[in-house]
């Protein structure tokens, strides 16, 4: 199984949706805690589910299960916080929600992406997410877009 991630910010619209179409993108999970910011520009909720469909021919979907929390992006955004710390926090919330049995597996059975606010996935938790889950179900491919 292959699953994508990919971060809107320091993209144009034309490079964000192309890379969607060009992976064959069908559905797209939105992990963002907050989907509708007006800083989000074409990746706001409602926009983002319209292109997705006129562009790519594609599903929008919001996931908060795979958000972290407002506190600990209060703390390290806001705050400054050490990424390391993060991401221990993050993990330990992941397997809190016992997200590899809470997901259904076959959601991401069609060419899936997973979505967040940051450029790149190092330092971001749509990275966090497919590692985590990679290492309970075995048999995914993580591309970064």
């Amino acid at each position: 199984m292959e699953i994508y991630s990919i971060g809107f910010t320091q993209k144009s619209a034309s490079q964000f949706f192309g890379a969607l179409k060009s992976a064959g993108i069908r559905r797209l999970l939105d992990i963002r805690l907050n989907n509708t910011s007006q800083l989000a520009a074409f990746a706001k909720r409602d926009d983002l589910a319209y292109f997705l469909k006129t562009i790519c021919n594609a599903e929008y979907h919001h996931e908060p299960l795979l958000a972290p929390t407002q506190e600990m992006l209060d703390a390290f955004k806001k705050r400054k916080g050490d990424w390391a710390e993060y991401e221990r926090e993050f993990l330990t919330l992941m397997r809190d929600r016992k997200i590899e049995t809470t997901l259904n597996r076959d959601q991401f059975a069609q060419p899936t992406v997973l979505l967040c606010s940051e450029p790149t996935a190092e330092h971001c938790h749509r990275r966090l997410v497919l590692e985590y889950l990679a290492d309970k179900w075995g048999g995914i491919t993580i591309h970064h877009l």
